[in-house]
């Protein structure tokens, strides 16, 4: 039986073995949350809701059919940590650590299974990457947890709470995950500047990608000669912080005589920032976002639909993705054949790819759109919005997600799956690989336009 099994899993592809692993951490994450100290006395949550709660979770994406604080013993609650980390990081990079700790050879199979995971284009160097991506990682949440624990002492009657709260909320930014033990989110801190602004770098942090975060580092620890970024970095760095900036504006412009009306400039400014910078894929928020008005929320539906960047803890078609399509468009609309950016020239591969994802990523949403339109009874905007989030593993929700029927949950689970594994892997699980062939028939023009 077991010889049977192991040559079943070494027939399947990279893709489709992360894919096995995924439901493998989310089956047991479902076993782990339903265990009875983790559940409050006197609480019952239906399998559907446990099993829609490990999926949010090991997807990082924070949508949510139960309240956390009111479900979760603090047992529960570490345990949800721990899932959060295993997702936000990736299941490989968790399971490279674990064969690390046991002084297990990382093999050529395993390699090629953490370069799917982390959306890699190469096999060199990957260990050493991984290694440096939890030491950052964990890095930035202790750092993270250890402020907001501090801060929070002052609105918590003993400390220990103070930094439950803290390490919670820390985990939550840094991987994106968007759930909270507050019941409300971060509303309670609408006018803390201090708490969004240190929650504000972490969802950065988490969501900028790691091999950014990697670069920056050799960048400040650099013992001499011009360190040189590369092409990556600077294209996400730059789309990454631009799409935030733009996003604060829009939402200050389309709220101006709505939401923001009668309030002043900073609360309007930490209002937008925040929303802006969450849609990025954290799912955490100061508000109700059904104060806002419709265009706003198709516009945040939109930037949810971008996501994060690639090799991060978020979702969504990827930064690099939709600045590859904006340089295409422009390019291709001035004559240029080949597209250059910081004296670099992008692959025509890379191009192709971000076309197919694009269009992938439309075709996902907009069936589920459709679908969910005929079995559920919500607005379209409600419905839409909520698939925006789910497939760019944002979180945020206009409160429709308690209510969807079982077949609405378990669309929203596989949006959310298809965001955190990428739409590129999920096309590889469901396809073949192409054979390469030696002959070519005669091309011939078509009338495009």
């Amino acid at each position: 039986m077991w010889k049977k099994l192991n040559l079943y899993f070494n027939d399947l592809s990279p893709a489709q073995l992360i894919f096995a692993f995924y439901l493998l951490a989310v089956t047991i994450s479902v076993i782990l949350l339903s265990l009875p100290f983790a559940i409050k006395e006197g609480v019952e949550v239906d399998f559907i809701d446990t099993l829609f709660t490990a999926a949010s979770a090991v997807s990082v994406t924070g949508l949510s059919v139960i309240s956390v604080k009111d479900t979760y013993t603090v047992s529960g609650i570490f345990i949800l940590i721990f899932v959060l980390q295993v997702g936000g990081i990736g299941i490989m990079t968790m399971g490279t650590f674990i064969w690390l700790l046991f002084r297990r050879k990382i093999g050529l199979r395993e390699r090629r299974l953490i370069m799917v995971d982390q959306n890699q284009s190469q096999l060199s160097g990957l260990v050493n990457l991984l290694k440096q991506i939890i030491i950052i990682m964990v890095i930035i949440e202790l750092f993270g947890s250890m402020i907001l624990g501090l801060y929070f002492m002052q609105f918590f009657d003993t400390w220990q709470e103070a930094f439950i709260q803290g390490i919670f909320a820390a985990v939550s930014a840094t991987t994106n995950a968007g759930f909270d033990i507050t019941g409300t989110s971060l509303v309670p801190y609408a006018n803390d500047y201090f708490v969004q602004f240190i929650t504000i770098i972490l969802i950065i942090l988490g969501a900028i990608g790691f091999p950014v975060l990697v670069e920056i580092k050799d960048f400040l620890f650099q013992k001499q000669g011009r360190y040189r970024f590369s092409l990556f970095t600077k294209l996400t760095t730059v789309t990454f912080l631009s799409l935030v900036v733009f996003g604060t504006i829009m939402i200050l412009l389309l709220e101006f005589n709505h939401f923001f009306k009668g309030m002043n400039w900073h609360e309007t400014f930490f209002y937008a920032l925040f929303q802006s910078t969450t849609t990025r894929s954290a799912g955490l928020a100061t508000m109700d976002v059904n104060q806002f008005s419709e265009p706003t929320l198709l516009f945040l539906g939109a930037m949810m639909f971008i996501g994060a960047s690639p090799s991060s803890v978020g979702g969504g078609i990827r930064t690099t993705t939709f600045a590859i399509n904006i340089l295409f468009l422009y390019h291709f609309a001035r004559g240029n054949k080949n597209i250059k950016i910081f004296k670099r020239e992008i692959h025509e591969d890379d191009i192709r790819k971000s076309l197919i994802v694009t269009i992938f990523a439309f075709f996902t949403c907009f069936i589920s759109v459709f679908l969910l339109s005929i079995t559920e009874d919500f607005t379209f905007t409600e419905i839409f919005f909520e698939v925006a989030s789910a497939f760019g593993t944002c979180g945020l929700s206009m409160g429709v997600t308690p209510d969807l029927s079982n077949f609405g949950k378990i669309l929203i689970m596989l949006l959310m799956f298809i965001g955190r594994v990428g739409i590129l892997n999920f096309i590889f699980i469901i396809g073949k690989k192409g054979k390469d062939v030696n002959y070519h028939y005669p091309k011939e023009r078509l009338i495009i336009g």
